[in-house]
């Protein structure tokens, strides 16, 4: 598997034990933080010392699949994270779930779109996916345009228990999906 994808303005490549700091200032933001916690930071030793190695271990156990560090290619700038992957509790390879999480400057500049169909194209060419899916809060409307203007289709309205209640939990999760038909279809 190659280690990097690249899109017009994106390159999508695994994560190092050098992106600590890149993580950290990711989840620093209130406003990025704000839909999967309520705005609060993940402390440094977090990163370090549990999210960053469970990420770098899936590059072994599912070595098509797993999180990719997003650098704009204009500036050399890591800008967020996508991963795809098979879903915790559940994960079927051939369902891949889609997600992403990008810095505030990042924002209304089509990346997460970009990045998005990049790895829903990789799923259905290399990895022979049935279908791809993600979800989000009902909520977090500019997370659900992503997913749709990344060809992805809603699907259903779930409600799940959340770690940390955060405004608008009431209204519970969406899915979003797309699949291996759906997607030829779109292609022509």
């Amino acid at each position: 598997m190659r280690a990097f994808l690249e899109t017009d303005r994106l390159i999508l490549r695994r994560f190092t034990v050098a992106d600590v700091d890149n993580l950290v200032r990711l989840d620093s933001d209130p406003d990025v933080m704000h839909f999967i916690n309520g705005g609060r930071a993940t402390p440094r030793e977090e990163v370090a010392q549990i999210v960053l190695p469970h990420w770098l271990r899936y590059y072994e156990t599912y070595p098509a699949y797993g999180f990719w560090a997003t650098v704009e290619k204009s500036t050399g700038e890591f800008i967020g994270w996508f991963h795809l992957r098979p879903a915790p509790g559940h994960g079927a390879p051939d369902e891949p779930e889609l997600g992403y999480r990008l810095h505030r400057s990042a924002w209304g500049k089509g990346y997460a779109t970009e990045g998005s169909r990049a790895l829903i194209d990789k799923a259905f060419t290399d990895l022979d996916a049935s279908r791809v899916f993600a979800e989000t809060m009902a909520v977090n409307a500019r997370s659900r345009r992503v997913m749709e203007k990344a060809g992805l289709r809603f699907v259903r309205a779930i409600h799940q228990e959340w770690p940390d209640p955060i405004p608008g939990d009431e209204q519970g999760d969406v899915e979003y999906s797309l699949t291996r038909a759906q997607w030829q279809e779109r292609r022509g």
